[in-house]
């Protein structure tokens, strides 16, 4: 059997014309998390899905989410050939402006690129075989993917890729000896964007959670953030991406292991702290006005300008499958997430979901319109 190997842009805010921030009370979004509340969110098909019911084919019609944010899963999306496995799946999701969906996986084939109805086309970055973020830009009429690597090449392990959409490698940012790193294990990064001057922002969320900042050529500029609680620091800066849904652009901060997400500006300036009592934030996605938010304990959640949930889909109730790498995908309901890790929204709403999963694991889910 071919078996898959398993290996595990800068502009100074002066003034932010933000919406009134509105920050969760702890009990107003426990009770809007509660159980009868999800139970309610979730379809009645949902509701029914169990441990003897969890094939795709037997459920075709499962939904999740609420309202205007209701959503099919899409049966068997993604399935790869017959002899194949995905090898783990801690990593990202991306989509080029062809709408093919990228998947990294922590296997020797690197990316997996599939079309829009789930059919692989082909593999590229296999000398890449951990991808742990990918974020799609367009530059002077190319597209390319900013990516970070936790293991690659025998040499080349944690480091920053700049890649075309075929895998064609253009740069590379390894630790730079200015940042004051001591140790060999002290640069774990695991997100990058460009600002919107072309500069390279880098977090190191399992190192020490500081954000680097390049000059688009790969010079070291310094960095902002650090490990704490406090405003301004991060325990784990998982996830990061551009937010453009106000005047002016920010940089806004999966913060996983605080539980919240947080907006800097592009010089590093801390801004407010967005939302609050996450499941472990991990990865961010926009469609208009919305964020879409990985959750690697079960959940994804939808947010709206005001940075307030307004969905939750695939709320898992079994808490012992939440953040499990373990457990069998053929365990977990269709309509469930264990470990929501990798995630993205398309043009038409689509939201696909990549859970932290030893086998892999990879979801559609479509928007049902009323």
């Amino acid at each position: 059997m071919n078996k898959i190997a398993n290996t595990e842009s800068t502009m100074r805010i002066h003034k932010v014309s933000l919406l009134p921030e509105r920050r969760l009370n702890r009990r107003n979004f426990c009770a809007t998390a509660s159980a009868a509340a999800v139970a309610a969110l979730l379809g009645p098909h949902a509701r029914a899905a169990s441990q003897a019911d969890t094939s795709p084919e037997k459920n075709p019609g499962l939904q999740t989410g609420n309202g205007e944010w209701t959503y099919r899963v899409v049966s068997g999306w993604g399935h790869l050939p017959s002899g194949t496995a995905f090898g783990g799946t801690h990593g990202a999701i991306a989509v080029d402006n062809a709408g093919l969906v990228y998947v990294s996986t922590q296997s020797d084939t690197g990316v997996l690129v599939y079309n829009r109805d789930g059919k692989l086309l082909r593999t590229i970055a296999a000398d890449y075989p951990e991808i742990h973020s990918l974020v799609h830009a367009e530059e002077s009429g190319t597209e390319y993917f900013y990516a970070v690597v936790q293991k690659g090449t025998p040499k080349e392990n944690w480091l920053f890729l700049k890649m075309k959409t075929d895998g064609t490698v253009v740069q590379k940012i390894v630790a730079p000896p200015e940042a004051g790193f001591k140790q060999p294990n002290e640069w774990r990064i695991t997100a990058a964007v460009p600002a919107p001057d072309g500069s390279i922002l880098i977090a190191n969320g399992y190192g020490d959670s500081r954000i680097f900042r390049f000059d688009k050529a790969g010079n070291y500029n310094g960095s902002f953030a650090g490990k704490g609680d406090a405003d301004g620091q991060c325990n784990c800066c998982h996830g990061m991406t551009v937010d453009t849904r106000y005047d002016q652009p920010l940089l806004f901060v999966c913060d996983r292991e605080n539980r919240r997400l947080s907006h800097f500006d592009f010089d590093g300036k801390f801004v407010r702290n967005t939302t609050f009592h996450l499941r472990r934030p991990c990865q961010i996605g926009f469609h208009g006005d919305y964020a879409v938010i990985s959750e690697l304990e079960g959940r994804v959640t939808i947010l709206d300008k005001d940075n307030t949930p307004v969905a939750f889909l695939g709320d898992n109730p079994h808490k012992n499958q939440w953040a499990n790498y373990q457990v069998p995908p053929s365990d977990i309901a269709p309509v469930w997430f264990s470990a929501a890790h990798g995630c993205f929204i398309d043009r038409d709403a689509s939201i696909y979901v990549s859970d932290w999963n030893e086998t892999g694991r990879v979801t559609k889910l479509a928007r049902l319109i009323a």
